[in-house]
């Protein structure tokens, strides 16, 4: 069993109750993992997922090893067939199959470089592994998703769900630097799992890719969308069509304590880093509405879960 997208969780209803309960109770499986390893490789920055998912772990009795491979590992060649003779210093096939002999799971983090969309869409990092990996792998955040992130924001709105039928509303903010997609991607394909008023706003020209999106609602104008909202998600992604470049940088569009007021007194959501007063004001995540906090202790329990079925799906 791998974790790789949100799409492969059978049934997204039964995982979240399955992880609250690990949340309850974070310890009663510490001897699943004993004498396993869980090899975590970080091609890019990480603070929530990799503190989490390691905390994951030691809640389940594993081991576990991390590597950056920005500062540690050799530079790894990805093509088939490829005359290594510049840059590259050791092939996939070898560092796949090397690490696979060392753990047990192994977990990458690998971003999206944002210059070249088929390429980023190819996942190369991800997809390298998986092929030549002989051990299961969990993405802990690639080019195009991040499902460990999205499967803790369904934990974290089926703690506060409303009695209704929820509106959720993801918006676009500014940023002054060009983001992924992968976050706004797992969570439209989290969203398209639950029944829920689920609406997309962005500036025109900023869609995401529409083979994620599919039907799911866009709105154009932000206060619009954010009318009887009982969720806010705020996330910057840089332009997919212009690909990876910053063609808006309008801060009408920072979610302030003024759109808020249009909400249903609606919680607000953010996976974290945040750019105060850049995505949003300090007035709204310092407020009693903001669960930007829990939704990051959520992470723990959404690796937990996902590192607890895979262990019981090698049995």
């Amino acid at each position: 069993m791998n974790y790789i997208s949100i799409q492969n969780i059978d049934s997204l209803d039964k995982w979240v109750k399955q992880a609250l309960k690990i949340k309850k109770k974070p310890l009663k499986n510490k001897k699943m993992g004993k004498n396993k390893t869980l090899g975590m490789l970080f091609f890019n920055s990480s603070l929530r997922t990799r503190l989490s998912t390691q905390k994951a772990a030691l809640n389940l009795g594993m081991n576990v090893m991390v590597m950056n491979f920005t500062s540690e590992g050799w530079t790894l060649e990805f093509e088939d067939g490829a005359i290594m003779n510049s840059g590259a210093s050791e092939h996939i096939k070898e560092a796949a199959a090397v690490v696979s002999q060392y753990c047990d799971i192994v977990a990458i983090r690998a971003f999206a470089g944002l210059v070249d969309k088929e390429k980023d869409n190819a996942e190369k990092v991800l997809m390298g592994f998986l092929k030549y990996a002989t051990v299961p792998v969990v993405n802990m955040e690639s080019a195009t998703g991040h499902p460990l992130q999205s499967l803790a924001d369904a934990i974290t709105m089926a703690e506060y769900k409303t009695k209704h039928r929820p509106k959720v509303v993801l918006t676009w903010a500014p940023h002054p630097k060009a983001l992924p997609q992968a976050v706004a991607n797992s969570f439209v394909q989290m969203m398209q799992l639950q029944d829920a008023d689920f609406v997309i706003t962005h500036p025109e020209g900023y869609e995401l890719n529409t083979e994620i999106t599919k039907d799911s609602k866009i709105e154009y104008d932000q206060d619009k969308a954010f009318e009887n909202a009982d969720f806010i998600y705020a996330k910057n992604w840089s332009n997919y069509n212009d690909y990876g470049q910053i063609t808006n940088s309008d801060p009408n569009w920072t979610v302030t304590a003024d759109k808020m007021k249009l909400t249903n007194n609606a919680k607000f959501m953010h996976c974290l880093p945040v750019r105060r007063n850049v995505i949003v004001t300090d007035e709204v995540i310092d407020s009693e509405n903001s669960i930007v906090i829990e939704q990051a202790n959520n992470r723990t329990y959404a690796a937990q879960l996902v590192l607890q079925k895979i262990l019981k799906n090698g049995k």
